[in-house]
């Protein structure tokens, strides 16, 4: 059956991740200012782009939602994509980047913080507010990996919505607590460098997680086959008729979460009339679109002496 959640629009996530970014971004750049945190400002920073990148996601989903017109006439479903690969940037140039060179700085030139308590107090506020939003997230991706693991559902994975405001949550809480781990140890031994090196970790952190965003943004921007069920589904419509000698080729690629491009070769006994044909492909058509309503367009092509195709299911 169709893996249809997984192509639902959840902008649920994307809002909650926004609501509780903003907040976030403008008490840890406040709590930055009063105590010289490097962390902190890090921090600040990273909250900043993260939600930024919620806009452009929910831009995305704006524009990938426009119907199909002459210049694009499968749709701008791959939109979603091209957004995603933007948001990958923008974590690996903006955040790991000012990360690691605040950090760098504070490492070069230290100095000494504040009392950090007010550190404290809004590191305790953004991981109870990234927590609720990981929740959010996490729930949402648990009910579209179904049985898969977590890493083979993201590799599988045909809408970055979800996966994206995932791994930048779970950046976020791992940051927060370098963060609190750097300022405590700078108080502690009165060496302010520590401050300075928790920014630098919070940008490797945040320099992997673009690595990995981007990697399965780019793969999707490309161009991904569909899921190996619903190719299995294909050959079946056309295999079990009477009139159909072989099944040949079949190619499909996905060209928005929920939306899938289709074509198949397909060799038909010689004497059956063009008619018959005509009748066999729709009515092959409407089984396997009410199993797979993702298959926007499906396109056979009748083709003589095709091989035999080994698609035996996964």
């Amino acid at each position: 059956m169709s893996g249809a959640k997984e192509g639902e629009e959840r902008p649920i996530v994307l809002l909650a991740a926004l609501a509780a970014n903003l907040g976030i971004a403008l008490a840890k750049f406040v709590a930055a200012a009063i105590t010289g945190s490097s962390a902190m400002l890090t921090e600040g920073f990273h909250s900043t782009v993260d939600s930024t990148n919620q806009l452009l996601m929910l831009y995305g989903q704006k524009r990938a939602r426009r119907a199909p017109d002459d210049l694009h006439p499968l749709g701008y479903g791959r939109e979603i994509y091209f957004w995603s690969f933007v948001v990958a940037i923008l974590i690996f140039a903006t955040g790991a980047g000012l990360s690691i060179y605040e950090g760098i700085e504070h490492l070069r030139r230290p100095a000494d913080m504040a009392d950090p308590i007010v550190n404290y107090i809004v590191l305790a506020v953004s991981i109870a507010l990234e927590g609720g939003s990981w929740f959010v997230a996490m729930r949402e991706f648990a009910e579209e990996k179904g049985s898969q693991g977590w890493w083979q559902a993201v590799r599988r994975s045909k809408d970055p919505t979800t996966f994206v405001v995932l791994f930048e949550d779970s950046a976020a809480i791992i940051g927060l607590v370098i963060a609190a781990i750097g300022i405590g140890l700078a108080r502690l031994t009165g060496e302010p460098r520590w401050d300075g090196a928790a920014s630098v970790a919070i940008g490797l952190v945040l320099g992997v997680v673009a690595i990995i965003l981007a990697r399965e943004s780019k793969g999707l921007l490309i161009g991904e086959r569909a899921d190996k069920r619903l190719i299995a589904a294909i050959h079946h419509a056309f295999d079990h008729c009477p009139e159909v000698t072989r099944v040949g080729r079949i190619v499909t690629v996905h060209i928005a979460p929920e939306q899938v491009f289709a074509a198949i070769d397909v060799d038909f006994e010689d004497a059956v009339p063009v008619g018959a044909i005509e009748a066999l492909i729709a009515t092959a058509e409407a089984k396997l679109r009410a199993d797979w309503p993702e298959v926007s367009a499906l396109y056979v092509k009748p083709k003589a002496g095709l091989p035999t195709l080994d698609t035996r299911s996964p």
